[in-house]
């Protein structure tokens, strides 16, 4: 037998994982633009969280249906790709259905297995096309999503289903071959779905049907291995980082912000309040909040490649179903084009981070993150725990301590915050003044 089909395959196994490794490499270097957070403390929780988050889909179902769908699509995924296994042990070998011999009439119902779990990604993702351009769903018609990002998930659906498709056919006509005694080729028994598939190839010859099978065999193994490099430049990429994202989540209490440690100290010891290290002269402050994605933590950049543009955020956001232009699904979408561009630029001998251009600006507008309520909403609603809310209050403390930009009406109230402890205007003595009015009142 010739050994050509195994150098083929061995080359084209070389050449993804040689562009893969590079693509990693080139994704993890852009996370880490951001400044350093050490992020590892309740360990048992964290796994407790990417255990439920990430693996288990828990936030997913407070929506049943595309929650239901989705949930096909990635057991599919995880059970179906423990086939490519012996897709790719038979590539390097020459061999064919490896495991069969070795594990008999179990092997067929995996196989089974394997094909109910196709027919219900190709299900699903036939529901989602349908909910994305027929049916039209809200969240997927915002502007945000307008070119490349509808075209990339649109893309990855139509994709998974052709793979589904070539799972079937190799399944369908492999059986045919050995029904008619071709050695290389091992009958299974029934095998329910694809045996709906055979009559539509009973009539092709036998030359047909070995160049139908093992078209659908490369077609197959080949497109999962352009399907894991694409992955890394899709929003898909979800997938993977899904899980360390949950890991690093912020398990603060919602609601409580991160104030800057080096500012804290500062009014600490002004105050007389007994700070950590008091002897050590405290640290220098690049920069109060964050006008591009290095001032930003590497786990808000994380986020940003963690986003599935799934747009639940966006959904709940009390700004944008007002008509405001805040959408904190945009908001994480800037940060990971920043971050691609800022990348790109460094792998060409270009400026990099300065090139002139920052993250609020030219991506994100004040407008937008002066329309956020800070309500967390955007937080509780993402399926992955991203942090859009972490991203948009370090640019907001930016333009109000660099640039002293924030809104005249904000003005008054911080200086009545500083002035009278609160955000009106009068001494903090007479704050419960109204208390004694209503007692007044119904002594009346």
């Amino acid at each position: 037998m010739s050994i050509l089909p195994q150098l083929a395959f061995l080359l084209i196994l070389g050449a993804a994982g040689y562009i893969l490794s590079k693509r990693i490499q080139f994704l993890r270097r852009n996370i880490l633009l951001g400044k350093a957070e050490t992020r590892n403390d309740q360990s048992e929780n964290r796994w407790k969280t990417m255990l439920l988050v990430a693996f288990g889909q828990q936030k997913m179902f407070s929506r049943m249906i595309p929650a239901f769908l989705h949930l096909l699509i990635y057991v599919g995924f995880l059970v179906i790709n423990l086939e490519v296994l012996e897709f790719v042990l038979d590539g390097i070998l020459g061999t064919h259905r490896l495991f069969a011999p070795i594990l008999g009439g179990a092997y067929t119902a995996a196989i089974n297995m394997f094909e109910f779990l196709a027919v219900a990604v190709l299900v699903s993702c036939v529901a989602f096309l349908i909910r994305r351009n027929v049916m039209k769903v809200e969240r997927f018609t915002k502007p945000e999503l307008k070119g490349w990002p509808a075209l990339d998930a649109n893309l990855i659906l139509v994709i998974e289903i052709i793979l589904m498709f070539a799972i079937l056919t190799m399944n369908a006509t492999d059986q045919i071959l050995a029904a008619r005694g071709d050695e290389h080729y091992l009958a299974l028994g029934t095998l329910f779905f694809s045996s709906f598939l055979q009559p539509l190839f009973e009539g092709f010859s036998y030359g047909a049907l070995v160049a139908i099978e093992r078209f659908a065999w490369w077609f197959h193994i080949v497109g999962i291995l352009a399907f894991a490099i694409y992955v890394t430049y899709s929003k898909h990429l979800h997938i993977f980082l899904a899980f360390p994202n949950t890991w690093y989540s912020n398990l603060k209490p919602k609601g409580e912000m991160q104030n800057m440690p080096e500012v804290t100290n500062e009014v600490n010891m002004m105050l007389g309040i007994p700070v950590e290290n008091p002897a050590e002269p405290p640290a220098e402050i690049g920069r109060f909040g964050a006008k591009d994605i290095n001032d930003l933590s590497w786990i808000n950049v994380l986020n940003a490649y963690s986003c599935t543009e799934c747009g639940r955020c966006t959904s709940e956001c009390p700004a944008n179903l007002t008509g405001k232009k805040l959408s904190p699904r945009k908001i994480m979408m800037d940060v990971r084009d920043r971050a691609e561009e800022v990348g790109k630029s460094i792998d060409t001998g270009g400026p990099g981070l300065a090139d002139g251009k920052s993250l609020l600006g030219d991506y994100i507008t004040k407008e937008e993150i002066n329309a956020c309520t800070s309500c967390n909403a955007c937080v509780e609603a993402c399926p992955v725990n991203i942090d859009p809310l972490s991203i948009i209050l370090q640019l907001r403390r930016y333009v109000a301590m660099e640039e002293s930009g924030t809104p005249a009406q904000w003005n008054a109230m911080f200086q009545n915050m500083e002035t009278s402890f609160s955000p009106w205007k009068f001494s903090p003595s007479d704050r419960f003044n109204w208390a004694e009015k209503v007692k007044e009142e119904e002594m009346k």
